[in-house]
């Protein structure tokens, strides 16, 4: 799928429940570029929302399933 290593920190920090500010801060990184991480992951996994994404990270054995 071509989900780059930084594009998948940021999803794993999403199914924390961290919001795009807390993912920059302990990414150390501005807000900007985590939205843009998102928007291409989104992109990526053909989602339009952080539930979907994560419902089908794990669809796609990208996530482990807790």
């Amino acid at each position: 799928m071509g989900i780059s290593k930084r594009e998948l920190e940021v999803l794993e920090l999403i199914t924390q429940g961290l919001t795009n500010q807390e993912i920059a801060d302990k990414l150390f990184v501005s807000l900007n570029t985590v939205k843009t991480h998102s928007a291409r992951l989104f992109e990526k996994l053909d989602v339009n929302s952080r539930t979907k994404a994560i419902h089908r990270a794990k669809e796609l054995g990208i996530l482990r399933v807790n």
